[in-house]
């Protein structure tokens, strides 16, 4: 066996997955940034372990402690007891190895959300039920007395989100370096409700039973509109990617977000609409100068389209979530 063989079979035997001398099959699956993911194959039947990587694959130098994989795993239990069909079960968590294995879900029937959204196969209602599960976990997360301390991880948060994609842009981007400053400064101190973290389309399957939650090793209790703001700015970029389907992502993205306005009772709904069009602004900027630029993004054209659009919405300062869409539509569609 491998090494990396060698090391899931001694972990799913420590946590009675796998008998003594029985076969596995070990696959790498693709499109892991952050850590290795692998499908095992048991006599039982098909499990999926991941792992933390110490520096992401990405081109700028982004280092992360390995022990995120466990505040994934913890975000997975407390979402199954809020959305048990939405998210894979823990299988098995090992704090030496740091990895965990969960349910496998097969690609066929359990397609990304990011590839069909690229093929223009935007089906609104399942934006919609998107942002009404992720706000049904805030919800139950607000009123957590245990979430607050489980997911007290700050500076885990720092090192994987507000550094790279507020902090690092400020760098490159003097002009707006203050509105970003105090976007980060305001995500750090925020304690609200537990954020996933890395809520996108490329986190996300669409399951025969609805939208299937993944991938949230940068969870933090903090400020859930950084959830929304994530997910909010991908149905826009999408648009640089596939331009005739620009139509249906506005769609989707007012779908969502009135989904998941409506499922907001821990604070006014207009007060959470306020932050996240300003986080909004900043990831759009974010994904074109940050330390992780969107990957299909390419073309300067489109990247300097992006970046004014960005540049405008952060000097403008006070918007919304509509005016956003509505502006970028019509920006969009003018060029």
């Amino acid at each position: 066996m491998t090494p990396d063989e060698e090391t899931i079979a001694r972990c799913l035997r420590k946590a009675s997955l796998l008998g003594a001398g029985e076969p596995m099959q070990v696959s790498p699956l693709t499109g892991g940034v952050s850590g290795d993911v692998f499908r095992v194959d048991l006599a039982s039947g098909p499990i999926c372990v991941k792992r933390a990587l110490p520096r992401l694959r990405v081109a700028a130098e982004w280092l992360a402690p390995v022990t995120r994989i466990h505040n994934e795993a913890a975000w997975l239990r407390f979402a199954a007891a809020v959305v048990p069909a939405h998210v894979p079960a823990v299988l098995a968590e090992d704090m030496e190895e740091h990895l965990f294995a969960m349910t496998f879900y097969e690609p066929a029937a359990y397609p990304g959300w990011k590839p069909m959204l690229r093929d223009g196969q935007v089906d609104a209602d399942f934006a919609a039920s998107v942002g009404a599960i992720a706000a049904r976990i805030h919800r139950a997360s607000a009123v957590s007395a245990d979430a607050p301390g489980v997911f007290a991880t700050r500076d885990l948060f720092l090192a994987l989100r507000i550094e790279p994609y507020l902090l690092y842009t400020a760098t490159v981007q003097p002009r707006v370096a203050g509105q970003l400053e105090r976007l980060a400064a305001g995500l750090s101190e925020a304690s609200i409700a537990l954020m996933h973290g890395d809520l996108s389309p490329k986190n996300i399957l669409c399951g025969p039973d609805g939208p299937i939650f993944l991938d949230a090793e940068t969870a933090c209790f903090g400020d859930p509109a950084f959830d929304l703001a994530f997910c909010l700015n991908h149905l826009l970029l999408k648009a640089m990617w596939r331009p005739a389907h620009l139509a249906a992502y506005g769609a989707a993205f007012r779908r969502l977000s009135a989904a998941y306005l409506a499922g907001v009772d821990w604070e006014p709904a207009a007060r959470i609409d306020g932050r996240t069009a300003q986080l909004l602004s900043a990831f759009l900027l974010a994904r074109i100068d940050g330390k992780s630029p969107v990957e299909y993004i390419t073309a300067e054209g489109d990247k300097a389209f992006v970046r004014g659009f960005a540049l405008k919405l952060l000097e403008a300062g006070d918007v919304s979530l509509l005016d956003i869409v509505t502006a970028w539509e019509r920006e969009v569609r003018a060029r």
